[in-house]
This record gives structure tokens, sequence and C-alpha cells, in this order.
């Protein structure tokens, strides 16, 4: 199992590199992303595990320059435009929130929408990186504007939106941005995990 990779980070127990050399940079090179790679990145989600096979994620996508670009870089808060606008491609997840009943006109929620569609966008995230593509995953969306652009029904949930594409140098973002284009870190395994008891700080 590789644990070598170039971002500096030190795993305290091994994982495969591919792991640790992920993060979600703000810095793209305005270089185009195709459709053929969004769908590998796609049929990296589609493999993901989820609550019966339902398989609840949805993403929508405009590549930069198409008739989609502006509506989609227009969801964001301007903070995340001033940076996304230079990605390759934008993305929306949004997850199926409940499902209609078997044999009936009713919907019955779906408790793990949110959990599955989080392991479909690691893998589409993981598997974009193995191509060179780096990802940034966004909470900072207006999703009134999503769902009317979309007409998101009213049993599905906006979870986030991505950019996607090369990256580019740090020297390209604003100045008070450039400061925290690094690989962040995280808490340690004992923080999160226990064995018959968790930490609850």
């Amino acid at each position: 199992m590789s644990q070598s990779n170039t971002t500096g980070r030190q795993p305290d127990y091994p994982v495969e590199s591919l792991i640790l050399e992920r993060w979600s940079p703000r810095s793209f090179s305005a270089e185009p992303v195709t459709q053929a790679q969004l769908m590998s990145l796609f049929e990296a989600a589609r493999w993901a595990p989820s609550a019966s096979n339902t398989q609840p994620w949805r993403f929508a996508w405009a590549l930069r320059g198409d008739s989609h670009w502006s509506a989609f870089l227009d969801f964001l808060v301007p903070a995340n435009q001033r940076w996304a606008q230079q990605a390759g491609a934008l993305l929306v997840i949004i997850a199926k929130n409940s499902a209609l009943k078997r044999d009936s006109t009713e919907y019955a929620p779906l408790k793990n929408h949110a959990f599955d569609t989080g392991a479909a966008w690691a893998n589409l995230a993981l598997q974009a990186h193995a191509m060179g593509l780096a990802t940034h995953a966004m909470g900072g969306f207006d999703a009134a504007k999503v769902q009317a652009y979309l007409k998101v029904p009213g049993h599905y949930t906006v979870q986030a939106c991505v950019a996607v594409g090369q990256p580019g140098p740090k020297q390209a973002l604003p100045d008070d941005l450039q400061a925290r284009e690094t690989p962040s870190g995280r808490n340690p395994v004992q923080s999160f995990s226990g064995h018959g008891e968790l930490n609850w700080d």
C-alpha cells in the first residue's frame, strides 16, 4: 500500500496515496474539460454503494462556454464565482430524498439519501484526481436559483456545487486566496472513532 504523496500530508495509519493526494484547490487553469472526461467521473459515481441500491444521486453539469455555463456560474455566491469561473466544468449534486411507495401514489422518505450521495461524490472526486483533474465542492450557492433553473422536484434536495478542471498556479488567485491554496490537514482518527464509545466533544 503506497503512502508517498506530493502534498506533504502524513497519515497516522497506512492508506492509499490517492486519498492523501486528493484535495480541493481553488486555482484552475481555464483549460477545457470534455464531456468524455465528465462521463468517466459519473461512471465512478455510478458504482458507489447505496441503501437498497436506490442510487439517489443526480448530477447536472455545464461546460465552460456552453449554453448553460452562465446560469451554473450564477448559482454560486460571488466569493466562489471569482475563482470557479476559471474551472472547465461546473456540477450540481442533487439527491432524491423520497420515492413512491410500492403500488402507491404516496412518497416515503429515503433516509440515507444524503449519505449515499456523499459516497457517489467521493468516488467522483477520487476518479477526477486519478485523471489529473481537480475538484472543489461548494456549499456557497443559491439553492432557489438551482431549483428554478433545473426544475428540481420537491422530492429532491440540492446538496452541493462542484468546480472541475485542470489545476492552475496559486499565483493566479487573488492575494487573499493564495494563502489558503494548500492541502488541509485532518483531525486524528482517535478524535472521531472509538471502541464501543465515542468522544462527543
